[in-house]
């Protein structure tokens, strides 16, 4: 399974030089997760940058893969991951949804650099 944080999410919406390395995770909805963080995350941004419409679309191509919630379980082990290793919350969240799956954790944010299970590409 995989997982794309929304920094890769919106790489790949916005046309970024990164966007090629997370269209092929992205594309294979059949091993790809999201969490409701990202939704709220990618939603955020892409407001600011994109036309209703646009971003509507974009939210839908999300949608495809299954959406896993924030739930008090989750809640509690990103919690835990945050004080280990730093994270902030919506970081912890992601890469606690993604050790709960063992998914790989698909990202271009430094703050899971050397993380185990992350796949990182570093900001051109």
């Amino acid at each position: 399974m995989n997982i794309v944080d929304a920094s890769g999410w919106i790489e790949f919406f916005l046309a970024g030089a990164n966007g090629p390395k997370f269209k092929p995770v992205i594309e294979n909805t059949s091993e790809l997760l999201v969490s409701s963080v990202n939704m709220y995350e990618v939603h955020r941004v892409l407001s600011r940058k994109l036309p209703v419409e646009l971003r509507d679309m974009c939210l839908e191509v999300m949608r495809r893969a299954p959406v896993i919630e924030l739930n008090d379980e989750r809640a509690i082990a990103a919690s835990e991951l945050s004080l280990k290793h730093g994270l902030a919350m919506a970081d912890a969240a992601m890469y606690a949804i993604a050790l709960e799956h063992k998914a790989v954790l698909w990202t271009q944010d430094a703050d899971y650099q050397g993380l185990k299970g992350v796949k990182y590409f570093p900001k051109p």
